[in-house]
């Protein structure tokens, strides 16, 4: 299976980076390498998240950050296809 980065999730990755890199670009980046190596895990266990709330989806709580991935798994294509990356405290799906 391979990662594939949806246009909304690399904006909200983008966006989490900004926010965070501007009190303190280390913590970002750190952030971003526990995001990713998180993520990796997927291509193997790519039902490791929990059933998501939106239908088809599927969430991961990623642990030592505040940010849930949505993401769903395209089998013909053999992909997992990252949808979001999300605040803990932010609502989803949107109403």
């Amino acid at each position: 299976m391979k990662i594939v980065w949806l246009p909304q999730a690399q904006a909200n990755r983008m966006d989490l980076i900004t926010y965070i890199g501007q009190e303190n670009p280390r913590a970002a980046l750190n952030q971003l390498d526990e995001i990713e190596q998180q993520i990796d895990r997927l291509i193997d266990y790519p039902e490791m998240g929990r059933v998501g709330r939106k239908r088809g989806t599927r969430e991961l709580v990623l642990n030592r950050t505040s940010f849930v991935l949505v993401y769903r798994i395209q089998l013909k294509l053999q992909s997992i296809e990252i949808l979001r990356l999300l605040h803990g405290a932010q609502k989803w799906p949107p109403t």
